[in-house]
Formats: structure tokens, C-alpha cells, sequence
């Protein structure tokens, strides 16, 4: 994948700020509040910049995608618990799984040319399938789930506190920033871009869109089975509903089409504006549940009728209004 180092250049200073800053905070205050709030809203950002290689530059949205979120979490717990390896070795393992489950997915659904509302359901229906089977076999803890053992250490990628944490998760991130930031410099970006467009032109003029969105579905799944095994070093535990359910393929689309989908920074903003609702509607309607889902929702529908570049494109969407307002106001002169 060759990629314009020069033209990227303010992208990638603007990464470089972006992890400085983050990186700092840990050392600064020792709020398990303010850790915890940094640490779940680039949780967030991570799965939402996942879903936006595929749904964002490739224009194949998914409903599904806590198939490979739960690929990565089961693949991280059953490597510790039925194999006996290191959690860091589990970690490669479980990116892995989660790129092979894509580019299974990939090559049923973009074989035969499924796009649009159908791959969205096919993706949908793998997460479903996965779920039952889940329930349904011993080695996975069924219904009950897996539990991982307390055992904290850096060895055992289980932290004292949130910092380790805060540290681990902005890794991730950053790797998912540069992964983004390759594709809106590449050639391989560049063509997956021209297929999301129009695939039929693409296909004229020499790409091939079946190789192409297989490598943006096998990438977008790594980074989200990424996502699984940091939730399960987290929180120790693992069950079908929480890594199948439909509840992490909406939090990874919600936040990329808030911030602005194809976008190098939409996903990470879409996120922390989430989380600030979120945290908001929880102090004010906490005797509620479900309330915040409600919020995402009215946010949702707002977003996409007045922002549909996302709250990362007002800039653009201020720009493009106030031009039609200046050429209504021309053509009126004359």
C-alpha cells in the first residue's frame, strides 16, 4: 500500500498531538472518574473507527459488527482459559480471528454481490449465528459466559488501575488513527473510496472490488476484535449477549455517523460527544434506563438531517449553506 507521506504530513503531526495529549492526562490526576470517562470514550472511538474503515471509505455499512467484537473477546478469554497462553500472545490471536471471520464474511457476501441493505443484514445475521453458537457449545461457557481470573500485572495485561488501561486502549487507537489516516492517503484508500462511490466505474477502470473490499473488511475486523479482547482485560468477563448482542454494532456506527463517517477524526468525536451526552442524561434521568439510548437516537436524527457530514464536517456544511445563500442572493440581483 503506498502511501503520500508529504500530503499526509499535517494529518499525521495531528496524531502525534492527539497521543501526546491523551498520554499526558494519566500522569496528571489520579480521578478514577476522569480515567475511567478517558479510558471508556476511546473504548468507543476504537470500535467506531473500526466500523468506519468498512461503513466510512468503503460505503458497506454494517449492522453487525460486534461479530468481530466477540470474536476478539472470545478468542481472548478461550486462549487464556483453554489454552494456557499469555494474554499478550491471546491478543495476537484474537486480531487475527477477528480478520479471518471478516474476510469469511467478505468473501460470502461480496462474491456474490451483495451491498447496500443486504450486507447490512447479512452482517447482522452472522453476529445472530455466532450468538447462538456461543450459547450452544461447552468450551465457550455457554450461556454462563467465560470469567477471567484476577491475576494483575503488565504480563497479564491486567493494570492496578485505570492508567494501564488508559495507556493500553490509546495504543489501540493510534494504531487504528494511522491505519485511517494510510487509507486517506494511499492508493488502496484511493480505490476503496472509488468503489463506495461507484463500483461500476471502479471496475472500468482496472480495480478490482471484490480484493479490495475484502482487504477493508479483514482491517476493520482486526481493529474490532482489538476492541473484544480490551473489554475482557478490562472487565474480566465475557458472555454471548454482551459480545454478540446488537448494542456494540450501534455504539460503533452511532459514533461514526455523529463525528462524520470517512473522516480521520469523525469517529473519535462522534464518541467523546456520546459520552459526554451520556454521562449528562445519566446524572439528570438516572432513575430512567434506557434514556440515553432514547437521547442517541434524537441525536442520530438530527444529525442526519442538518449535519449529514457529521458534527466533523460543520465546517464544510457551514461553508456549503452560506455559499448557496450568496448565489440565491446573485441570482436575485440579476
Amino acid at each position: 500500500m503506498t502511501i503520500d507521506i508529504k500530503g499526509g504530513a499535517k494529518d499525521l503531526a495531528g496524531i502525534a498531538l492527539f497521543v501526546s495529549l491523551v498520554a499526558i492526562i494519566p500522569l496528571v490526576t489520579d480521578s478514577g472518574v476522569a480515567l475511567n470517562f478517558v479510558m471508556m470514550a476511546l473504548y468507543a472511538a476504537l470500535l467506531s473507527q473500526a466500523w468506519n474503515i468498512l461503513g466510512g471509505f468503503g460505503g458497506q455499512f454494517s449492522f453487525g459488527h460486534a461479530l468481530f467484537f466477540g470474536t476478539g473477546a472470545y478468542f481472548q478469554a478461550m486462549a487464556q482459559l483453554n489454552m494456557g497462553l499469555n494474554p499478550w500472545v491471546a491478543l495476537a490471536i484474537a486480531v487475527a480471528g477477528g480478520s479471518v471471520v471478516g474476510v469469511v464474511v467478505g468473501a460470502l457476501s461480496f462474491r456474490y454481490g451483495l451491498k447496500g441493505s443486504y450486507f447490512a443484514l447479512v452482517t447482522l445475521a452472522f453476529a445472530e449465528v455466532f450468538r447462538i453458537l456461543t450459547l450452544s457449545v461447552p468450551f465457550t461457557g455457554a450461556g454462563v459466559g467465560l470469567m477471567l481470573p484476577l491475576q494483575e500485572s503488565f504480563a497479564n495485561m491486567q493494570f492496578g488501575s485505570r492508567k494501564g488501561y488508559v495507556y493500553l486502549v490509546l495504543s489501540f487507537v493510534t494504531v487504528a488513527l494511522l491505519v485511517t489516516w494510510g487509507l486517506k492517503h494511499s492508493r488502496f484508500g484511493a480505490y476503496l473510496q472509488a468503489i463506495r462511490d461507484n463500483e461500476d466505474s471502479a471496475r472500468a477502470i482496472g480495480v478490482n472490488p471484490f480484493n479490495i473490499k475484502l482487504g477493508a473488511i479483514a482491517i476493520s475486523g482486526g481493529l474490532m476484535a482489538a476492541g473484544g479482547a480490551f473489554y475482557v482485560q478490562v472487565f474480566q468477563y465475557i458472555d454471548p449477549g454482551i459480545a454478540f448482542g446488537p448494542a456494540t454494532s450501534v455504539e460503533a456506527l452511532v459514533a461514526a455517523i455523529v463525528g462524520g463517517i470517512s473522516t480521520l477524526w469523525g469517529p473519535l468525536l462522534g464518541a467523546l460527544v456520546l459520552h459526554v451526552l451520556a454521562d449528562i442524561t445519566r446524572n439528570m434521568f438516572g432513575q430512567l434506563p434506557g434514556i440515553n439510548m432514547v437521547i442517541y437516537g434524537v441525536v442520530l436524527v438530527m444529525i442526519v438531517m442538518f449535519l449529514p457530514r457529521g458534527i466533523g464536517g460543520l465546517g464544510a456544511t457551514a461553508k456549503s449553506v452560506w455559499v448557496g445563500v450568496w448565489r440565491k442572493k446573485d441570482g436575485q440581483h440579476e
